[in-house]
């Protein structure tokens, strides 16, 4: 008898317990809360979506953020399996991806907000800074492994191009824009990160580095958009469409870094759109920043504070010096 009370004594307050735990209007558990923004991003973008979630968060100090920032491939896949709500991505969602998103009984919104190059860049020692489209497909398809086989070189010996991830979106680029959909060959490696690719520039002659380019700040934090790429410990190569003549015997088209200007107006070849994925049809803090990145203010930041080119209409103006 005194067991079967003593029972009944424990199940009344693991009840009220219960009851009290659900009063609390914010479990730290519970990523489904409205005002949490639990979020994935190709780490690619990180400089900028960090500075971004984190003006987001002064104006919104009411929402949680618990960012990842990994490969592209990894941030899908947290989204289709619902461990995320929010995806920066460099592509759209499948159809296959979409209808596993509509198993769970949540709809979708995606929105292209930026557009980001890659920069090619070498050691501050190399001379060689000039490169062309047809010269970068021989590299990632193992024609071309040998600094002397550029058209406009000054090197000789093996020629190696570095990236981030095998999994990531400069891969995925790489391989269905620029290699018909092969798999990269040739003196080819991956680094891990964006990072690392940098350091390694810093301390071979012998690489060409491929990252997003708005790694490429002076400082981490900076949030100033570079007229030129003197400041930085690598130098960033000029990319044209051909080379010194074209297939039809034309004039080549100018060689350019990958300044926002050149983005906008397709000088430079090496670019892609940037995406925000939403699930969470709650008009609270995940669907508010979702639209931060696409519209007004973020894109205002994007513009001044990135080497990312804003989706939004941007002026662009030609000035001439008096």
């Amino acid at each position: 008898m005194k067991t079967i009370v003593h029972t009944f004594i424990i199940l009344i307050a693991a009840a009220c317990f219960a009851t009290s735990c659900g009063n609390n209007s914010k479990p730290s558990d519970n990523y489904l809360h409205e005002d949490d923004v639990r979020y994935a991003a190709d780490i690619s973008f990180e400089p900028i979506v960090q500075e971004l979630a984190e003006l987001f968060n002064a104006r919104h100090p009411e929402a949680t953020m618990l960012p990842t920032f990994c490969d592209e491939d990894s941030a899908i896949r947290l989204l289709v399996r619902d461990s995320v709500r929010l995806a920066i991505t460099t592509r759209k969602l499948t159809e296959g991806e979409k209808a596993l998103i509509r198993k769970q009984k949540h709809n979708f919104k995606q929105s292209l907000f930026a557009y980001d190059a890659f920069a090619l860049i070498v050691n501050k020692n190399n001379p060689d800074t000039v490169i062309n489209m047809n010269e970068i497909k021989g590299i990632i398809s193992g024609k071309i492994t040998d600094w002397k086989q550029l058209e406009v070189t000054h090197k000789q010996g093996p020629l190696y191009l570095v990236f981030d991830h095998s999994g990531s979106s400069t891969v995925r680029f790489m391989k269905d824009s620029l290699n018909g959909g092969k798999p990269l060959s040739g003196n080819v490696f991956a680094q891990g990160d964006n990072q690392s690719v940098i350091e390694t520039v810093k301390n071979r002659e012998d690489v060409i580095g491929v990252v997003s380019t708005d790694w490429l700040r002076v400082a981490k934090g900076d949030t100033c958009v570079m007229e030129n790429f003197r400041d930085l410990d690598v130098r960033v190569m000029l990319v044209g469409f051909y080379g010194l003549k074209d297939p039809l015997g034309l004039d080549a088209k100018d060689w350019q870094r990958p300044y926002q200007y050149y983005i906008a107006t397709g000088e430079y070849p090496l670019f892609r759109g940037v995406y925000a994925i939403c699930t969470d049809a709650r008009p609270k803090s995940m669907t508010s920043m979702f639209y931060f990145f696409t519209k007004g203010d973020g894109q205002r930041v994007i513009c001044n504070s990135s080497q990312l080119l804003p989706h939004t209409q941007v002026q662009v103006r030609n000035v001439v010096a008096k």
